[in-house]
C-alpha cells in the first residue's frame, strides 16, 4: 500500500488512460474486424452468385457452347469479368461435367471434380459452396446454363465464380491495419491530453500528490475539531464553505444545515463585504448574536493577488471577560499576598527592634495583640464561613487592606456553608472582589478608613453586605451606578459594579444600595440558594 501510495498522480492518469485508450481500441477493432468479416463474406457470396448469374445470362455464352469453341468466343469475355470482380477463377462446364473454361488452360477438357455441380444440373438452382483445395478455402457461387428451346428449356452447362478465402481476408487485414495506424495517433494524442489534464490537476492541488491531500484534509479536520474558537470560511460570494464543532456550538446551528447559506443569512449583522471587496484585514470587531457578544476576526484568503476567500474566527466575549475578571483577581490575590508578607515584614523587624532595645513587655503586648486579632479573624474565616474560595477571596483583601492601611472587620456573625454548584468561582469573586474594592476606594481619603464585611447562608438566599464609612452615595447617582463606563473614579472605569450587577441578575438575584446615618455606603447582594433555569 505505501508502494503504491508513492506512485505519482501523474503517473496513475497516464497509466488509467493508457489503459483505457488501448482497451477502448481493442475492443472497436475486435468488433470492427468481426463485423467487417462478416459483412465482406457475405458481399463476396452475393457477389460470386450475381457474376455467375449474369455471366450464365449471356447469349454470347450459349452460342459458345452450341457451337463447341468456348475458348476462342468467350474466353476473352470471361477473363474481363474476372478481373473486374476480382475472381479467383470462372470455370464454364457442359451438362457432362467437361471444363470449358478455366483459369488453368491444362484443365480445359477435362472431367470436373467439383461434387457440387449436381443441384445446379439436377435441380437447375443457383447455390453458393464452400469447399477446401490445395491452395485453402475457396467460395463458390454456381448458376446452371439454361438454354430455351421454345417448347422446353434445358440445362447445358454451369457458371462457377470463385473467390480464395485468403483473398478475402487481406483486404480485411489491409483494412485493420488503416485502422492500427489511426488508433496508433489517438493513443498518442490521448497520452499528449493526458499530461496537459495532469499538469492542470497538479496546478490545481497546489502540486500536491493525493495522498498529500488526504493527509492534510484529516489534519485540518483534526485541528478544526480542537480550536474552541468558532470558525467559519466563505467563498469569494460570501458563502459558508465551512463550520466548525465550536461555531456550531456557539450559534446553536447545524452544520448541514448552514453550509451553502450566504453569511448574512446566519449572521445578518456581519460586515463582510469590505473584507472580499478590498481584501482588508479586521481584527476584534464586536457582533451581537443570539443576545450575546463575540468577538470576530476576518481575515481574507488569497489567490494570484487575489480574494477568493473569507476566514472568520470568533470568541464568546462573556467567557473572555469571564477570564479577564478571574486574572484580575488572581493579580489582586498575588498583590494581597504581597502585601501581607510585605506586612508581616513590617512587623517582624518591630519585634525585632523591640527585643534589641530589651523592651520585652511592648514585644509581649504586641504579639498579644496580633494573636487576639488573628485569633479573631481565623475564628470567623475557618470556623464560621466554610466555603474555600470565599475564604482565599477574604484572606487577600485583608491583606490588600492591611497595605492600604484600612481597618477592615469580618462581621462576627458571618456565617455561610458551601455554596451551591450553580455560583461558579468566577461569579463569587467578581461580586465580593468588586464590592470590597470599591469599599476600600471610597475610605481611602478619609480619616476613618472602616469596611465592614458580611455573608450569611441562613434562610433561602445567601446575603452578603459591604459596608463602609466613606461618603456615601447620592440619591441621584444610585440608578447610574450599574451602568456600563460609568465612574467617578476617571476614564477607562465603571466596570465593577456593572459586572456585579450583571452577575447577579443571572443569578436570579438582586443588589441593593444604601447610606448609614453618619454616611457612608452599604452595599447588599441576595443570591437564590436554588437556581430556576
Amino acid at each position: 500500500m505505501y508502494k503504491f501510495k508513492k506512485i505519482t498522480l501523474q503517473t496513475k492518469i497516464l497509466g488509467l488512460i493508457s489503459t483505457l485508450i488501448l482497451i477502448i481500441i481493442f475492443l472497436l477493432a475486435s468488433i470492427f474486424a468481426y463485423l467487417q468479416s462478416v459483412d465482406t463474406r457475405n458481399q463476396v457470396e452475393q457477389l460470386a452468385l450475381q457474376t455467375a448469374k449474369t455471366i450464365s445470362l449471356m447469349p454470347e455464352l450459349r452460342e459458345a457452347i452450341e457451337k463447341n469453341n468456348l475458348e476462342t468466343n468467350f474466353r476473352p469475355i470471361a477473363e474481363q469479368v474476372k478481373d473486374q470482380v476480382h475472381a479467383a477463377n470462372i470455370m464454364i462446364e457442359n451438362r457432362n461435367e467437361i471444363i470449358y473454361s478455366h483459369v488453368s488452360p491444362n484443365k480445359v477438357g477435362t472431367m470436373s471434380s467439383d461434387h457440387t455441380n449436381y443441384h445446379a444440373l439436377l435441380f437447375g438452382g443457383s447455390n453458393i459452396f464452400e469447399v477446401e483445395r490445395t491452395e485453402g478455402s475457396v467460395i463458390i457461387g454456381k448458376v446452371p446454363i439454361i438454354a430455351d428451346y421454345g417448347d422446353y428449356t434445358r440445362v447445358i452447362g454451369t457458371v462457377s465464380v470463385e473467390f480464395l478465402e485468403k483473398d478475402i481476408y487481406q483486404n480485411l487485414i489491409n483494412r485493420i491495419k488503416t485502422i492500427v495506424v489511426a488508433s496508433t495517433i489517438v493513443f498518442m494524442l490521448g497520452i499528449i491530453g493526458g499530461i496537459f489534464l495532469t499538469k492542470s490537476i497538479r496546478k490545481d492541488t497546489l502540486g500536491l500528490e493525493p495522498h498529500e491531500i488526504s493527509s492534510l484534509f484529516r489534519e485540518r479536520s483534526a485541528i478544526l475539531l480542537s480550536i474552541k474558537e468558532g470558525i467559519i470560511a466563505l467563498n469569494q460570494e460570501g458563502f459558508i464553505t465551512l463550520v466548525n464543532h465550536s461555531a456550531e456550538s456557539m450559534l446553536h446551528l447545524l452544520e448541514d444545515g448552514i453550509k451553502g447559506k450566504h453569511i448574512h443569512k446566519v449572521i445578518p449583522n456581519l460586515e463582510i463585504d469590505e473584507v472580499l471587496q478590498m481584501g482588508k484585514t479586521i481584527h476584534n470587531v464586536e457582533v451581537k448574536i443570539n443576545d450575546k457578544m463575540y468577538i470576530f476576526n476576518l481575515i481574507p484568503i488569497f489567490e494570484e493577488e487575489h480574494v477568493v476567500g473569507v476566514v472568520s474566527s470568533f470568541r464568546d466575549k462573556t467567557e473572555l471577560k469571564k477570564l479577564i475578571e478571574t486574572i484580575s483577581e488572581v493579580r489582586d490575590y498575588s498583590e494581597g499576598l504581597r502585601a501581607q508578607t510585605h506586612e508581616y515584614a513590617n512587623k517582624l523587624y518591630l519585634l525585632s527592634g523591640l527585643l534589641q532595645l530589651k523592651r520585652y513587655q511592648d514585644a509581649f503586648d504586641f504579639i498579644q495583640k496580633e494573636s487576639n486579632i488573628h485569633q479573631h479573624q481565623n475564628q470567623i474565616l475557618f470556623n464560621q464561613i466554610h466555603d474555600a474560595n470565599v475564604q482565599a477571596i477574604l484572606l487577600g483583601k485583608l491583606g490588600k487592606a492591611s497595605e492600604k492601611k484600612v481597618l477592615f472587620e469580618i462581621d462576627p456573625d458571618s456565617y455561610v456553608e458551601p455554596l451551591p454548584n450553580h455560583i461558579e468561582v468566577t461569579d463569587i469573586i467578581t461580586i465580593i472582589g468588586n464590592l470590597i474594592d470599591n469599599a476600600f476606594e471610597a475610605v481611602i481619603h478619609q480619616n476613618e478608613k472602616k469596611v465592614t464585611f458580611s455573608i450569611s447562608s441562613i434562610g433561602n438566599d445567601i446575603i452578603i453586605e459591604v459596608a463602609d464609612s466613606g461618603k456615601g452615595v447620592s440619591k441621584d447617582l444610585i440608578d447610574s451606578l450599574f451602568t456600563l463606563g460609568y465612574s467617578s473614579k476617571g476614564e477607562n472605569r465603571g466596570y465593577g459594579l456593572f459586572n456585579v450587577k450583571r452577575i447577579v441578575e443571572a443569578l436570579d438575584g438582586t443588589i441593593e444600595v444604601s447610606n448609614e446615618k453618619n454616611g457612608g455606603a452599604i452595599f447588599t447582594v441576595y443570591l437564590p440558594k436554588k437556581f430556576m433555569e
